[in-house]
């Protein structure tokens, strides 16, 4: 193929990979599990939401969906919850509660997943999504 025809295709591609990359490398979020009972028999408590350390929320966001995974078993639901969101940097315990982490005998990973929307509506279009991960206890 003729460089002067290749080149289109390639600057074309590279702009297609730009956009995904800067919607998907922006927003993200860190969070500790804080004073949370410690738990490892299998029967998780109802506790308030760790702190959650937000970073380049997608502007137009109204509301962040928080959701919890048990990587090991991820059939179980852990919950989550909204919380309304106003610019903040932090989400402070309390905004919501879940079941706790409570791997039986063991550590577990646990994955939060946050997404952003206009509305708070479960059937609402996603802005965009994080997610952070780690090991309990």
């Amino acid at each position: 193929m003729p460089k002067f025809k290749l080149l289109p295709m390639l600057i074309a591609a590279a702009l297609s990979c730009a956009g995904t990359a800067s919607f998907a490398g922006g927003f993200s979020f860190s969070f500790e599990w804080g004073g949370i009972p410690s738990c490892t028999t299998g029967r998780p408590k109802t506790v308030p939401n760790p702190v959650f350390a937000l970073k380049d929320v997608p502007a137009g966001t109204t509301w962040i969906y928080f959701k919890l995974v048990d990587k090991n078993v991820p059939g179980y639901d852990h919950g989550g919850g909204w919380v309304a969101y106003n610019g903040q940097a932090r989400i402070e315990p309390g905004a919501f509660k879940y079941k706790s982490p409570c791997p039986p005998g063991g550590k577990h990973t646990y994955e939060w997943t946050a997404t952003a929307k206009s509305k708070k509506s479960a059937m609402g279009k996603a802005i965009g999504s994080a997610k952070a991960a780690k090991e309990y206890p």
